[in-house]
């Protein structure tokens, strides 16, 4: 099983991401993670990283392809894998196209999860986190304490700056005006899976299993 997940921040990508991979066995492979371990690791590709964020520069379309090359040919992806976090323009689409064609991957289902921006952005502000351990919480969550359930520290909620209104609509600008035009690319040659991402984890799970397993018959 070969998937690219796509969805605006917030849709719950991410979270969807990791219970796929464990059902399907495969990895989750978030650019975002694989660029910080290329650095952490010190490779070719991540010393070239390193250097670039070093001068407060965005990392290239050149490197990130690279080190989702070499992620792909690593022997855990040979069964599959979840790619999360690229692509988000049209430019690394055709990149990533590319290397697909190089790597000989065929078959790859495209699933987009989609959600009403403005429950998106009332989900997103809803959050806080633990200054003490870092675990992000939703208001209901805390609503009648001051204690954090994980770590017991008190009065340590705070809310980040990504989880700001006007960071978050800045976010959703940027995934409108970038990552939209990606969703076109694909759909002139690619039947993507619609799924609605605003219904109870467990169902959007359910519903993204379903449609992949009726596009394999």
């Amino acid at each position: 099983m070969q998937i690219i997940l796509f969805g605006s921040p917030g849709v719950g990508k991410g979270t969807q991401a990791k219970v796929l991979s464990i059902k399907f066995n495969i990895p989750h492979i978030s650019t975002g993670d694989i660029l910080r371990q290329a650095v952490k690791d010190k490779t070719p590709l991540g010393i070239q990283a390193q250097a670039i964020l070093n001068r407060g520069e965005l990392v290239s379309d050149d490197i990130m392809i690279g080190l989702i090359k070499d992620k792909l040919e690593c022997p855990e992806c040979k069964n599959g894998f979840i790619l999360d976090g690229f692509p988000r323009t049209v430019p690394q689409a055709a990149a990533l196209k590319s290397l697909f064609n190089d790597l000989n991957i065929k078959y790859v289902k495209l699933v987009a999860i989609t959600a009403d921006e403005e429950e998106l952005v009332k989900r997103l502000t809803s959050r806080r986190a633990c200054k003490n351990c870092g675990t992000i919480f939703t208001l209901n969550e805390i609503k009648n304490t001051t204690k954090c359930p994980v770590c017991k520290s008190h009065n340590s909620f705070y809310q980040r700056d990504d989880d700001k209104e006007e960071v978050i609509r800045r976010r959703m600008e940027i995934f409108r005006k970038t990552t939209i035009p990606v969703l076109d690319y694909y759909e002139k040659n690619d039947k993507i899976i619609f799924i609605d991402g605003s219904a109870p984890i467990e169902k959007v799970t359910e519903e993204i299993v379903s449609a992949l397993s009726a596009r394999d018959n």
